[in-house]
């Protein structure tokens, strides 16, 4: 059986420079003198960009103090203790005691991180209902299936916020305390605990179920807080525009770190006369025990940082610029010494012709 030439030519594209692939084109040919500059000056780019950020990370001061406990160094160790074995560990408190020679420039940032909790758990990070995040009621008293099995209690009431994320929400509390002489009285500092998670979480991705006769516990009539919660999620904060799904420490929590050691913001301190950093005195942290890590074997601490214009401390990030930018410039020496070599047998070669 033969095409016709009829049918043979219904299939063929236009006969166009375009179909046929007749279009001009620039088809550059890197020379030695185009290749080695251009190594060279991205070497020197990313150097100079690596120092600044090198400099400008290590330039950031940071206070940190391990609060898990270990048995005999004192502190938190009688709190580690007291959780072993018991879930919900027992109400207990501590403090971290530190003081500043000088001043604490600002604005200064106070976090919590945990280390080796994998929150990029497969299983755990889908562990959440979306719908029912955005305040959806029907979501609400039907939890999806991803949540199991914190999705409903023994008891059939559907869980809100279900999921592991939920159930597993960070609760150890702080409080920051300034002594401006000795012997002279501690002064509480003004922790701002408002804007600490992302504009878009608490705006567009999280929202609170409609309000059942003006009141948010009723609207959440009929649910069951997660088992590890002590209290239901309408009663997160005595704010009625920081509790329910928009609470800013819930909402944080829920926005899962990509390492399993992560860093999550607790509050900020920048007012009153704390705006330009921390004076110099004595200080003490006071922390609530809640939250066991040992089941894990994991650590807990409480750090103290202010941040540059590149953010917050990250050696990484100027060493990796670093160590491209010297990997450019190496590559651009071994390839200079190619050229010379070649070039010149090549001279020789030229010349016995």
């Amino acid at each position: 059986m033969t095409w016709s030439a009829a049918a043979r030519g219904a299939h063929q594209p236009d006969n166009t420079a375009f179909t046929q692939q007749r279009l001009p084109a620039w088809q550059p040919l890197l020379s030695a003198s185009i290749a080695l500059p251009l190594f060279f000056c991205a070497g020197l780019a990313f150097i100079g960009l690596g120092l600044g950020l090198f400099y400008s990370s290590n330039g950031i001061k940071e206070l940190e103090y391990d609060y898990t406990g270990t048995a005999g160094t004192g502190g938190c160790s009688a709190c580690a203790l007291a959780d072993r074995g018991r879930a919900p560990p027992p109400p207990c408190s501590c403090a971290w005691h530190f003081s500043l020679p000088e001043l604490f420039p600002g604005p200064v940032y106070l976090y919590y991180e945990l280390t080796n909790f994998y929150q990029n758990n497969r299983r755990y990070s889908v562990s959440r209902d979306d719908a029912q995040l955005s305040g959806l009621p029907s979501a609400l008293r039907h939890p999806a299936n991803e949540c199991a099995p914190y999705q409903r209690r023994a008891s059939g009431l559907p869980i809100a916020p279900c999921g592991a994320i939920a159930n597993s929400l960070f609760n150890d509390s702080f409080s920051l305390w300034h002594q401006r002489r000795a012997g002279g009285p501690y002064v509480e500092v003004p922790l701002d605990r408002t804007g600490i998670a992302w504009w878009t979480d608490c705006h567009v991705k999280f929202r609170n179920p409609p309000l059942v006769n003006g009141s948010l516990a009723l609207a959440f009539h009929g649910t069951a807080p997660p088992p590890n919660w002590p209290r239901p999620v309408y009663a997160l904060s005595p704010d009625p525009n920081n509790t329910g799904f928009v609470n800013q420490d819930f909402v944080v929590w829920m926005r899962t770190a990509a390492l399993p050691t992560f860093r999550k913001l607790y509050a900020r301190i920048r007012q009153g006369n704390y705006s330009a950093g921390l004076p110099r005195g004595s200080y003490v942290v006071n922390i609530t025990y809640n939250y066991p890590v040992r089941a894990f074997g994991g650590r807990k601490l409480v750090v103290l940082s202010n941040i540059s214009w590149m953010g917050g401390k990250n050696p990484f990030l100027g060493i990796a610029y670093l160590a491209v930018g010297s990997l450019c410039i190496l590559v651009g020496f071994v390839m200079l010494v190619v050229y010379i070599r070649y070039q010149d047998q090549n001279d020789e070669d030229e010349d016995e012709e």
